[in-house]
């Protein structure tokens, strides 16, 4: 009896794992845009920083990623346990912001100029004053990120058991830890290998060393508009399929082109959803970055608006 009961505890332990990996398999797919934006933004972080500081200020992020991780899940789990209800929601939330982040960096990028990039520039450029600044940035927006994919997580894991999403999300939340910020370590060393290599006596060495001296910078380049892109894409999924309208659009659309071309829905149905969901996803994100400008501006007149008032009555 008691090896028969062992027997059963190991069967349970052995199908609880299973669940968790096959959710967490699931879950790091959905997420994976995030993750990858993510990477993106934290490895600009650390770009004009002393060498001899790059590693140190990335493990101070990623210690302040940890909390930030301490902090969200079990926020997370409490939701779902007392208030499912919120889930959906808050998942269209995290799909609007992300339409709405990738909106503003191309319309960042796209307009502003080199002259205002200068003036954003801080006048007091103390290395320590701007390397505390720039992890204080940096553990923000991974706080915002990381709700985002943890949230997402949820969402893929929803029918799940209680324990099952909770354990989702923990090996989500450390996984994705370890690899940005193992991978951020990894890209802004990447030139130091470089030139060492190019010292090296030999010939393919130093081929190598430079094409890591070439390949980084781009690396990190092609990273950031693939991060952008995938922003646009997660975040219109997680909408469209909140407005069974839209979906139900997209999957038309996909279809009609498959028929159009004259091919089977298969691959070439994917890449037009993918398509549809990516100009979704942007229009989305330009409508809500429109609508906060235009809130900003009504903000910014009413306040000049009672301050004037308030001046000519004192007067």
């Amino acid at each position: 009896m008691p090896s028969s009961g062992l027997l059963a505890l190991l069967d349970d332990i052995s199908t609880l794992l299973d669940d968790v990996a096959t959710m967490t398999k699931v879950a790091s797919q959905k997420t994976a845009a995030v993750i990858g934006d993510d990477l993106a933004l934290n490895a600009g972080q650390v770009v004009g920083l002393s060498a001899a500081r790059e590693l140190p200020v990335v493990a101070t992020i990623a210690k302040g990623s940890l909390v930030n991780k301490a902090i969200l899940i079990p926020l997370a789990i409490a939701i779902t346990a007392f208030l499912p209800s919120l889930i959906v929601p808050l998942l269209m939330i995290g799909g609007a912001f992300l339409c709405y982040e990738g909106a503003a960096k191309v319309v960042e990028k796209l307009f502003s100029s080199p002259s205002k990039a200068a003036s954003a520039l801080p006048e007091d450029l103390d290395p320590a004053k701007l390397e505390r600044e720039r992890i204080k940035g940096a553990i923000l927006t991974d706080f915002i990120l990381s709700a985002e994919i943890l949230i997402i997580a949820l969402g893929a894991s929803k029918d799940a058991s209680l324990l099952v999403q909770s354990l989702t999300m923990l090996s989500i939340g450390i996984g994705m830890t370890v690899l940005v910020y193992g991978t951020v370590a990894l890209i802004v060393k990447a030139d130091d290998v470089g030139l060492k290599l190019c010292m090296s006596k030999k010939k393919f060495l130093r081929v190598v060393g430079k094409i890591i001296l070439w390949s980084a910078p781009r690396f990190l380049r092609l990273l950031g508009i693939l991060g952008t892109a995938a922003m646009f894409l997660v975040g219109g999924e997680i909408l469209a399929h909140g407005i069974g309208p839209v979906e139900r659009a997209i999957e038309e659309f996909s279809h009609a082109g498959a028929d159009a071309i004259g091919v089977a829905p298969g691959l070439t149905g994917v890449v037009l959803s993918s398509f549809a969901l990516l100009l979704f996803g942007f229009f989305l994100g330009v409508c809500v970055l429109v609508v906060k400008k235009t809130l900003l501006r009504i903000v910014v007149f009413f306040r000049a608006l009672f301050s004037e008032s308030r001046d000519a009555k004192a007067s």
